[in-house]
């Protein structure tokens, strides 16, 4: 299990640079979005599936670690590291607010409004263009 999801990760490096950076992202966030939406309100015994489905299609975060050093040309590390511990900051201060959101308001109000968060990744929408497209658009 483990070895196909290395290589489904591979391939997502093969799929990027085919389709481009953006449109992968937007993908992996619109794929994710619907399952997201029907995870609170699924039995049990389909929470682990879905969940499992969910992993998959999160994978796009490194497709968001490489995209980030094209919107600042010459300052790769920065891009990188600012993509990378932004997210994982990020999460952790997400997980914090979630979790006195579930003291306060209760765990299965919380899973519900969560679910909705995966949409805010449509906004990778006002992304730029890919270089390899900007170039295409551009060209004589």
């Amino acid at each position: 299990m483990v070895r196909r999801l290395f290589r489904l990760y591979r391939k997502g490096g093969v799929l990027t640079d085919r389709f481009g950076r953006k449109k992968m992202i937007l993908f992996f966030v619109g794929g994710a979005a619907p399952f997201a939406l029907l995870l609170p309100h699924l039995p049990l015994f389909w929470v682990y599936p879905v969940s499992f489905i969910l992993v998959i299609l999160i994978s796009g975060f490194s497709v968001s670690v490489v995209y980030a050093p094209e919107l600042l040309p010459g300052k790769v590390e920065m891009a990188s590291g600012l993509i990378t511990g932004l997210a994982f900051g990020m999460g952790a201060l997400g997980a914090v607010v979630l979790g006195k959101a579930a003291e306060i308001w209760g765990l299965a109000n919380v899973m519900t409004y969560s679910s909705v968060l995966p949409l805010l990744g449509f906004l990778s929408i006002l992304l730029p263009p890919d270089r390899r497209d900007f170039e295409l658009l551009t060209r004589p």
